[in-house]
């Protein structure tokens, strides 16, 4: 799981000014106590779980999954070896392509973490959804490891790899990529929207982001998460949620998440308001689950229409 920095709103309070402030004379007890309240340290998350606010687990259906195929190439836009998977639904056949959701893991995971049985089971709840009625549909994950989904500085360019190489593999291995979807959690959650918004919706035809890593400003970032200040400033979703426009777009963030109040922001900024809402949860799998039902119905619903 991902371990978020900060996510509350840097314009009243950042972390390192609450943290590295010399001017400010407060007790322990108190620093701790503001930190939660203003979801800038992550107590909250603690707070919420110890007196059982997080909402029920999500459960992994148990159901037979259908056809989950992986492999590795070689990424000249990463410059490492890149694993990926791809989960068909049962019965799916070979009639016609089908349409496919790209899958964006979240930092410190890789490709197999949404298919794994004790991670998030997707090729499960996939394999559930289709058989209640849903049209099928193909998740495919991929290997971004720690760059935010974005080109960086240092030659990691995991939207270049995406974009670039990724969706070609897919197209060979008989998937419809000429309009796809994008789902992802945490710094996938991130991913999802910026490349939304990348392809734009002439390729897109929904993103879903659960408990997307934002942050308003640079000083409150993980570290590593960006290059410089720069590099944050031209990929931040933040207030450019017109960039999504004709594209269906869900958003769903556990109430004791710590992007939690920066997630609100984002929402709160689109004309239209998003599919989706802030639900009792933590930054967590259990809550990943819990939503993957309605993230996939909502996805699956998207390239059917």
């Amino acid at each position: 799981m991902a371990e978020p920095k900060s996510a509350g709103r840097p314009r009243r309070v950042t972390r390192r000014r609450l943290l590295g402030g010399s001017a400010a004379v407060v007790t322990a007890g108190a620093a701790a106590l503001a930190g939660v309240e203003l979801e800038v340290l992550p107590g909250k998350s603690t707070l919420y779980h110890r007196l059982g606010h997080d909402g029920e687990d999500g459960v992994v259906p148990s159901v037979e999954p259908g056809r989950l195929d992986s492999g590795a190439f070689a990424s000249r836009a990463r410059g490492r070896e890149v694993g990926w998977a791809v989960a068909r639904p049962p019965r799916s056949g070979a009639a016609a392509p089908l349409p496919v959701v790209l899958v964006l893991h979240g930092r410190g995971n890789d490709h197999r973490m949404p298919f794994q049985r004790d991670g998030l089971g997707l090729d499960r709840f996939l394999a559930r959804a289709v058989d209640d009625g849903l049209p099928p549909f193909a998740l495919a994950s991929v290997d971004g490891g720690e760059a935010y989904w974005h080109d960086r500085a240092d030659g990691d360019r995991a939207q270049t790899m995406v974009l670039d190489e990724f969706l070609p593999l897919l197209a060979d291995q008989g998937l419809d990529t000429s309009r796809i979807a994008l789902a992802g959690w945490s710094m996938g959650g991130f991913g999802a929207l910026h490349l939304g918004a990348v392809l734009g919706p002439e390729r897109v035809a929904a993103v879903a982001a659960l408990s997307p890593a934002l942050w308003h400003d640079y000083d409150d970032t993980a570290p590593g998460a960006y290059d410089d200040a720069d590099d944050f400033d031209r990929v931040s979703v933040m207030d450019r949620q017109a960039d999504l426009d004709g594209i269906a777009v869900r958003v769903d963030c556990g109430q004791g998440d710590p992007f939690c109040a920066a997630g609100r922001d984002y929402v709160d900024g689109f004309d239209h308001r998003p599919a989706g809402g802030f639900q009792l949860g933590d930054h967590d799998r259990g809550y990943w689950r819990r939503m993957a039902p309605d993230v996939l119905q909502f996805v699956g619903e998207a390239l059917a229409g």
